[in-house]
């Protein structure tokens, strides 16, 4: 356990310990959850979420789990990380990672106060040998983990910051004649043809899955629709890796159990067409996997689900759609602003550590634009 005392009252002092097990992990659930409450942390940073991450995507990684307590033992910050050995632009190097991927669509450090955890996590990771460089990916512009990157730099650390995506996001006005206002008129026409063109195939059906009746079937068939076009082409679709498929699988069941799951699912004439592999967390709907029928993509039957769960989500009082990944076209005509996300880096003060962010943040993209000048005179 490491403390830090510098210069802070004796009353913010936090206590940071490290648990190393998946066993250790499990037993903070229940103060976990409750500071992710707390702090307002968002669903993809609930301890569910990341134990069922850590089962099916690093059941054998070295865990990094980082917590700060207050001074009466009480939870207030976390930092779930792991430690690797991967190369950064071709030199070894020793990391510790944020506990994430793809699937999890942003991280974060969960924190009541940002600045004193963000002290306090990097103070300990000094002190923490094993490990030339600190990575966290797709975190928010403004999130609790910038906190730990503005400690590194009064601690006068190499650091280093790229932009990895900007995610779309849909505040909901307070009715669905409203949003459809703000639209224009052709936009407007478009929905309305694209759903007469689906009921001209038969009758419409929407079905919003809360709970775990029936969830495995309806997962099979979302998953399958997935399956049926270029992500199946592409070998990338969640049933074509089993880890993929069990992590959709468990999350589901816990969001359900959770009371925050809301997938979507829409059938011409009881086949399905459309899918939203859906999650309605703290007033927000979260889509994290969609899917539709491609051999129907004239009819858009992905469009007419969307304004569907779009009306549904106004409907409950939610107050917006987070489209989350990078943005695109069919997500920027809905989306009322876009919310940019980074890969933070911390690299320690050694001879290695400075090495790897010249090379990360210089040396490479020199390199790079050289070439492309290069290409470009030829």
């Amino acid at each position: 356990m490491n403390a830090l005392r510098s210069g802070m009252p004796a009353s913010t002092t936090l206590a940071v310990e490290e648990v190393n097990t998946l066993a250790g992990f499990v037993a903070l659930e229940t103060e976990w959850n409750a500071l992710v409450e707390r702090a307002g942390a968002g669903v993809f940073l609930r301890h569910e979420h990341i134990r069922v991450w850590l089962e099916s995507f690093a059941p054998r990684a070295a865990l990094v789990i980082l917590t700060a307590r207050d001074h009466i033992g009480r939870l207030v910050a976390a930092l779930p990380l792991l430690a690797e050995r991967r190369s950064v632009c071709g030199y070894p190097a020793r990391q510790l990672v944020a506990a994430a991927n793809t699937h999890s669509c942003r991280f974060d450090m969960i924190a009541e106060e940002p600045r004193s955890a963000g002290a306090a996590f990097l103070h300990s990771l000094l002190d923490r040998p094993g490990w030339d460089v600190l990575r966290l990916f797709d975190v928010p512009e403004g999130g609790n983990a910038w906190q730990l990157l503005h400690a590194a730099q009064e601690a006068a650390l190499p650091v280093g910051i790229w932009e990895s995506q900007r995610s779309p996001y849909l505040q909901f006005p307070t009715s669905h004649e409203a949003l459809l206002s703000e639209k224009s008129a052709q936009f407007r026409a478009n929905l309305r043809r694209r759903r007469r063109q689906l009921e001209r195939m038969g009758a419409l059906a929407f079905e919003r899955v809360a709970d775990e009746t029936h969830l495995a079937e309806r997962l099979a068939e979302g998953f399958a629709l997935e399956r049926s076009g270029w992500k199946g082409a592409q070998r990338t679709a969640i049933a074509q890796d089993e880890r993929t498929r069990v992590f959709y699988s468990r999350f589901a069941a816990a969001a359900a159990r959770g009371g925050y799951l809301s997938l979507f699912l829409m059938r011409v004439d009881g086949k399905p067409v459309a899918f939203h592999y859906g999650l309605t967390y703290d007033g927000v709907y979260y889509v994290p996997k969609l899917a539709y029928d491609e051999s129907l993509k004239g009819c858009s039957p992905g469009l007419v689900l969307l304004e569907e769960a779009i009306r549904d989500g106004i409907a409950r009082g939610l107050r917006g759609y987070d489209f989350l990944g990078t943005d695109a076209e069919w997500k920027n005509n809905w989306s009322t602003e876009s919310r940019p996300h980074h890969w933070l880096y911390i690299f320690r003060d050694t001879t290695v550590g400075r090495t790897l962010q010249k090379a990360k943040f210089h040396w490479v993209p020199a390199a790079k634009r050289w070439l492309q000048r290069r290409s470009y005179e030829r």
